[in-house]
């Protein structure tokens, strides 16, 4: 009897039901949004474009496993923000907005690859700089990573977008919430004009560093918030 028991159990298992698996998904966007303000304070603070040798060298020389543990966190992070992109499309789908669904799919593996880039770039860094010698070609990484950060900017805003206007036409959010979306898209799109020499508007400026990437995440929260308060899908996405 034991033994035939056995499958039954199994098949109790929560971790057997779609329903288990499209909730964990969809919890994926809180779980980015945490781990990505928990690694920012593990990184530190990134110095600015054209910085010198000498701070680039204390910067990722200096606390080079505090910024490989970082670097690693965030490429598990990566993960959570494409297993959560993956659950706004199943959501949109099942309510017939597969385009928009495949839209945010494609920005989310876009920028999914920029910040992967980014990532690389800063753990490169840290486990090579003392050894290279070469401070130019520090430094121009260094720049370099800065231009990706402003240049993440557009597929930022078309993953805003897609479910901005992906939610709206299935009638998930209201127009209130599609008009925070479009606000949203436009001010992060404005992210990838930040090109003045320093100031506000450099690319190391307060609004690439801090303003674009905070609407950004906060717009992922909003969108979160409207896919755990759905009941589950009628068809098993998962």
């Amino acid at each position: 009897m034991s033994v035939s028991a056995a499958p039954v159990a199994a098949s109790s298992s929560p971790y057997r039901s779609s329903a288990f698996w499209e909730r964990l998904w969809r919890s994926a966007g809180l779980q980015f949004v945490v781990f990505f303000v928990v690694t920012c304070f593990i990184y530190g603070q990134l110095p600015g474009t054209g910085a010198s040798a000498a701070t680039l060298e204390a910067f990722y020389g200096g606390d080079r496993t505090r910024i490989l543990i970082a670097s690693a966190l965030s490429g598990l992070n990566v993960l959570n923000l494409l297993w959560f992109a993956a659950a706004v499309r199943t959501t949109l789908a099942d309510a017939g907005q597969d385009g928009w669904g495949a839209a945010g799919t494609a920005a989310s593996a876009a920028f999914g690859g920029l910040f992967f880039l980014l990532i690389t770039l800063g753990a490169a860094l840290a486990y090579s700089v003392h050894a290279s010698g070469n401070r130019a070609l520090v430094a121009g990484l260094h720049d370099f990573g800065w231009a990706v950060i402003v240049l993440s900017s557009f597929p930022r805003a078309m993953l805003i977008m897609s479910w901005a206007f992906g939610l709206w036409r299935a009638r998930l959010i209201s127009d209130a919430l599609f008009a925070t979306g479009v606000a949203a898209l436009v001010l992060v799109l404005l992210g990838g004009t930040t090109w003045v020499g320093d100031g506000f508007w450099a690319p190391d400026g307060a609004y690439s560093r801090f303003v674009s990437p905070l609407i950004g995440l906060a717009w992922i929260v909003i969108v979160s918030r409207v896919l755990l308060t759905r009941s589950p899908a009628t068809r098993a996405g998962w």
